[in-house]
């Protein structure tokens, strides 16, 4: 007697013109083993070979669609070659694990797509997937990944989304550094690993919605980062690292509706963005006036305070900003003390440091043996 569930299988062979326009105009049809055991007729049979010799060797692509079937389990025989499916599909289902095996088998996978499931966990053969770029684990019960989603090295579009984590793999950054696109709204996130700014390939950075208290501070790394959306994570978050300025491929930059007070100065320096949303901040700095004008008025805002024009401008994050908090710069004023040696020319202190400081780069104290210092 056959299972419901592969009675359904077989009944998905035809598919719906929408789900040719989402994997593209690829050769749709299931493994045999998902397939009707009945003959196939003699004019069908003909008509397969005819599409068959038609087509190219890349445009032979096994996608299997099992999505919205209202299935538990996923029937799985021994004799079944998985390792012909590059897509498979089995979102919209009622699914609670990933049987060990399955994942294991799909060796040539390229796309896997288990959104809208009941899924607690993802096993942890997952990591066989060498080869898998896209993967859809959206809307589940996801509380963490597995370790081994750092072999996933292929994978360039990751959606997290409403899931219920807590945390991201400690070395995403350092393991998956093909990815390109990184979606993880909607969760309970309170960090995002430092190891994040090592994703140089990444182009698209969605954590809204989850319990953001900072952002990594070399943000900078992300050479190719074109969109950035923080928003939404409410009271938590009250400021953004000043390294958020010198994404220099930055196009959107999403911040709304957070407890941000003041941008970075470092702002000024995003000469590609084009859209940014900072509604439902208490900002004060740029003030409503400015924000009123749009980006480039921002843009030119910060800027200007950067430069110093501001003369009420917060302390900078920079170490340039130390300088000039510190010392000001009057051109080389040498000391008999310090001729013949390479000082610092930015150091000529108005009363700011202590003799001992000043003291620290004498030759006198370099060179001298150890006596001249004990006491």
């Amino acid at each position: 007697m056959m299972m419901k569930g592969e009675q359904m299988m077989m009944m998905k062979v035809d598919y719906s013109k929408s789900r040719r326009k989402q994997f593209g105009n690829h050769h749709k049809k299931l493994p045999s083993s998902f397939s009707s055991s009945s003959p196939p007729s003699p004019s069908s049979s003909s008509s397969s070979q005819k599409t068959m010799g038609a087509e190219t060797a890349s445009d032979k692509q096994e996608v299997v669609d099992l999505s919205a079937m209202s299935l538990d389990t996923l029937p799985i025989t021994s004799n079944l070659n998985l390792s012909i499916i590059l897509i498979l599909d089995i979102s919209n289902n009622n699914l609670q694990v990933i049987p060990e095996s399955l994942a294991a088998r799909l060796t040539n996978m390229v796309v896997l797509d288990v959104h809208s499931n009941q899924l607690k966990t993802l096993p942890n053969s997952i990591g066989c997937l060498a080869k898998l770029k896209t993967l859809n684990v959206s809307g589940n019960h996801l509380q963490s990944f597995p370790k081994t989603i750092e072999n996933c090295r292929a994978l360039e579009d990751l959606n997290a989304n409403f899931n219920q984590l807590t945390t991201l793999p400690d070395t995403i950054g350092f393991e998956l550094i093909n990815l390109k696109k990184l979606s993880v709204n909607s969760n309970k996130l309170i960090y995002l690993p430092t190891s994040t700014s090592h994703l140089t390939d990444l182009r698209h950075l969605d954590v809204r919605l989850n319990r953001l208290r900072s952002l990594p501070d070399d943000l900078e790394n992300l050479i190719n980062l074109e969109i950035l959306n923080v928003s939404q994570n409410f009271q938590y978050l009250d400021k953004l690292p000043y390294s958020v300025g010198l994404l220099i491929s930055l196009v959107e930059l999403d911040v709304s509706y957070n407890k941000i007070t003041t941008l970075p100065d470092s702002m000024g320096c995003l000469k590609k963005l084009q859209k940014l949303s900072v509604e439902g901040n208490p900002l004060v700095s740029p003030p409503p006036e400015v924000v009123e004008q749009g980006v480039q008025a921002i843009r030119n805002f910060m800027s200007e305070k950067m430069t110093g024009a501001h003369q009420n401008s917060p302390k900078k994050k920079s170490w340039i900003g130390k300088l000039k908090k510190y010392g000001t710069f009057n051109g080389l004023r040498m000391t008999p003390e310090r001729e013949g040696y390479i000082m610092p020319n930015y150091r000529t202190i108005d009363g700011l440091a202590s003799p001992r400081y000043m003291g620290m780069f004498s030759p006198r104290r370099i060179f001298s043996p150890k006596t001249y210092f004990s006491r």
